[in-house]
Parts: structure tokens; sequence; C-alpha cells
């Protein structure tokens, strides 16, 4: 696995990474402080891929970028709802009139996400905490109200065009095909061209670092790490020397090295976790066999659906049992 000594292109600029592929980048106000986004070119105009968050200063980037570019937008891709993906698809489409493309769970999971909860009560939400171990003042602070997903996401727009496995976009003479992977997110979509060799990863795949799989309140008992490590796979299937264009860090060559990693990772999770389960554990005792570093309540949070995710996949297994205690925490125990 390595990387192409391609240079990061500068905020408001792009690099060209492949004949009428072009990487931006936007900044995120996060710990990972960047989002990749691509342009593709077509014979009429430029299909955007991924969007970046709602917010000013994204969108003046785009006015910056779009403005330099020589032919209008002529589509807008999302490979999934996450916010820094979906954040200015509304803005964009409705800016420059042109449609969104996006798979069908992505795009009502995001339409609901943005609706919120009108009305429902914040129950699940705090049982899932709860049974977690978070402690009250933590949960408190987490499903009090605010904006939430719509804060930093324009309106979804009320008509796409749906993305499925197989199908297939056609862009200035090259066929990208779409590659459905889960567990991420539902459905999330990834763009391959077997004539440039090039693949459009999102999330789904990424150099260095790997994509939280959470298991949260709104299907807390779902199996997510096995919607992803199901849907992994096919992507080794690839050629070896396939250019991957990841959402985050930088675009690499290595994929069948990469998936295998990735798999391998997710199963010492599990056994380390099942090794700590020989005595009876809650979540938050959990969190620091998987994570080494400081969590702060934002990342508390996501650290807490990634557990979730392994420990779901383990009861699912038959390896852990799981009851309720007292507290009426959950406690888990390794069967074996």
């Amino acid at each position: 696995m390595h990387y192409p000594d391609l240079p990061l292109p500068d905020e408001g600029n792009w690099t060209v990474v492949a004949p009428g592929v072009y990487w931006v980048r936007m900044p995120l106000p996060f710990e990972l402080d960047h989002i990749n986004l691509y342009l593709l070119e077509d014979s009429n105009g430029w299909y955007i891929v991924d969007t970046g968050l709602g917010t000013s200063k994204t969108k003046a980037l785009w006015d910056q970028i779009i403005g330099r570019l020589e032919k209008p937008v002529v589509g807008v891709v999302v490979t999934h709802l996450h916010p820094d993906h979906i954040g200015l698809a509304g803005w964009l489409t409705e800016k420059y009139r042109v449609p969104l493309y996006i798979s069908q769970l992505e795009y009502f999971m995001a339409r609901s996400l943005v609706a919120g909860r009108n009305g429902a009560s914040s129950l699940p939400d705090k049982i899932y905490f709860e049974r977690a171990g978070l402690p009250p003042e933590h949960i408190e602070m987490l499903t009090s109200g605010g904006k939430g997903f719509g804060s930093v996401v324009t309106p979804v727009p009320v008509a796409y065009q749906r993305l499925r496995q197989g199908s297939c976009l056609s862009i200035n003479g090259n066929t990208w095909k779409v590659m459905i992977g889960r567990g991420h997110s539902p459905e999330h979509a990834c763009l391959y061209c077997e004539k440039l060799n090039v693949l459009i990863s999102g999330d789904h795949i990424l150099p260095s670092i790997t994509p939280n799989i959470g298991v949260y309140s709104t299907e807390p008992e779902g199996n997510t790490l096995k919607d992803y490590l199901d849907t992994l796979p096919v992507f080794a299937e690839l050629p070896p020397d396939t250019l991957v264009l990841p959402a985050h860090k930088q675009p690499f060559i290595g994929i069948q090295q990469r998936v295998s990693e990735l798999i391998n990772h997710h199963h010492e999770q599990l056994r380390c976790l099942l090794e700590a389960c020989e005595i009876p554990s809650c979540v938050m005792s959990l969190l620091p066999v998987l994570f080494k570093r400081e969590l702060n309540v934002r990342t508390q949070m996501f650290a807490i659906a990634e557990c979730m995710s392994h420990l779901n996949y383990l009861l699912a297994e038959g390896k852990l049992t799981r009851s309720v205690g007292e507290d009426n925490k959950y406690y888990y125990k390794s069967r074996v």
C-alpha cells in the first residue's frame, strides 16, 4: 500500500488525480479537520461528488472553485448521509438547478434526520445511553434539544435520482459503477471507473484510519459490523493498482491490503472484547479496550456506538450473553 505523489489541494483549489477527476478539500471543525471531495468532468459540465458541511465557509469555497471552472455544475452525487458529505447538497442542487444522485436508504434517512423528532419523545435516546452506562449529566447534554444534524445540513431536496448496487453513471464517456457498502451508513455508494482504474470510496474504505462502524439509538439492536464485514470483501476483487480516492486522508494504492487490514482490525477488536468480558462488563467500562486515547463527550458518543456494534456482532454470533443490571446498564459476559 502506498500514496501517489499528489500535492494536497489548497483551500479553493484542486489537484488533478486522473483525466477529468479533480480532488478538492474542505475544512471540518473536528479533530479530523478536512474532507476530500471530487469533481468529475463531463462533456457539458461537472458532477460534484460529496459537498462538505452546510456552512458559510464551505459555500464561499465552492463559489470560488465553481467560479473558476469553465463549465457549469450538472449534478451532485452524495455517497452517504453524514453531514460532511450531504451538508450542501440541497444548496448546490437548488442554486444550479441540477439533480441529486444518492441511494434510497441514505436519502430517506437524511430527510428524516433533517426533519428532527417532530414532537416524538427522546426516551429511546436516553434509554440507549443509560444502557451503555453513560453518566446522567452526559445523557442530558446529548439529548437536550439543539438542531443537531439540521444545523450543518441545508434542506435536502424533495426529489432525487437513485443510486443502486451495480447501476452506472456515464460521465464523459466513462462508466462509473455504483458499489454499495454498508455498516458505516445504511447504503453507502462508492463509485468505480474501470477505464480510469479509480474508486471513489467515500468513508467506506479509508487509509490509516478506520471508518466509524456504529450502532445508534435509532436501531439499537442493529448488526452494522456484520453489514460492514459482509460488504468489504468485494472491494478486494478490484485491480491491485486501483487508485482509491477516500473522503479523508490521502488517495492511495493498495486496496486489497487495506481491505485485509480493516477486516483483521475488527476481528482483533472482537477478540479483545471477548477477553475483557470474561467478567460482566458494561459498555462504558469496555471503551478503554477499544480506544486508548482520552475521549470527550462528543467522541465518547461515537465510541459507544462503535463498541455497541462489536458487542451486537458477538451477541448475534452467540459468543456473549447480555443482561440488565439493577442500575439499568447492560452487562456483557463471554460464553467462552
